[in-house]
């Protein structure tokens, strides 16, 4: 039996809608810092979106991310960044339908959860 395939057309997702679903699916984990009332956060990515913290390089059917997170303090590091590789890589594959090749995390800061809090009552 041969199957015909009928294609409608191109579809393009933006680099930028990949970035909100791996920061989304990152800030899923247990450990990621989510920036509530720290100030270190909102300069590290920026007030304009948060996709700032990633990098995605793509062909067609395959997908790279480079990802910088913050952790909180007394968190195992590994572990967060381990389970922030596995979250994204299944989130954007899922709804995109692209493979993800790669995610790499570069953890770059750790915040202390009572610094943050004290920050917000200034």
């Amino acid at each position: 039996m041969s199957e015909n395939k009928v294609m409608n057309g191109q579809i393009q997702i933006a680099d930028e809608v990949i970035g909100v679903i791996a920061v989304t699916a990152a800030l899923e984990v247990e450990g990621v810092a989510d920036g509530s009332g720290s100030k270190s956060f909102v300069e590290f990515f920026g007030k304009k979106g948060q996709t700032k913290c990633v990098k995605v390089v793509k062909d067609e059917n395959e997908a790279v991310l480079d990802m910088d997170i913050i952790v909180n303090f007394g968190t195992k590091v590994q572990v967060v960044a381990e389970e922030v590789q596995k979250k994204v890589k299944n989130a954007v594959e899922t709804m995109t339908g692209l493979n993800v090749a790669v995610v790499n995390v570069s953890v770059s800061g750790i915040v202390r959860e009572k610094s943050a809090n004290a920050e917000e009552e200034e």
